[in-house]
């Protein structure tokens, strides 16, 4: 996951096409034809709906490209953010970008599936076998 300081994030970037989509928007009623990056919003910490909204996103949807988590970003959300299909989070101002990255070190393979990564470690063991 590409983490980026909040004092470094643009909501516009030139070749690309941004969606902002707030936490209340239900994701399945977009049309996102074109669509190359969609930013999605933790308004607190404790408000986890863009959590949902990105695993609907890539999992039920099938959108491919750049999902980034923005507002209140937390270190201890990255995992699950990652977990969940984004790729890129942008830090709250006060958040360390080094011990941010050395959250994915700590926890670097899981047992079960999630939005990325479907298939359980059993299954994934036997296919490599």
């Amino acid at each position: 996951m590409k983490l980026i300081a909040a004092s470094a994030h643009s909501t516009r970037v030139d070749g690309q096409n941004v969606l902002e989509l707030a936490n209340t928007e239900d994701p399945r009623n977009l049309d996102l034809t074109g669509i190359t990056r969609i930013d999605l919003q933790f308004p607190k910490f404790t408000d986890g709906r863009a959590y949902s909204q990105a695993f609907l996103l890539r999992r039920r949807l099938g959108f491919t490209g750049e999902l980034r988590a923005t507002g209140d970003v937390l270190i201890d959300q990255l995992v699950q953010m990652q977990r969940s299909g984004f790729d890129v989070a942008v830090l709250r101002a006060d958040q360390n970008i080094d011990f941010a990255q050395r959250q994915f070190d700590r926890y670097s393979a899981f047992y079960q599936g999630d939005a990325v990564t479907t298939e359980p470690h059993f299954a994934r063991e036997k296919a490599t076998a």
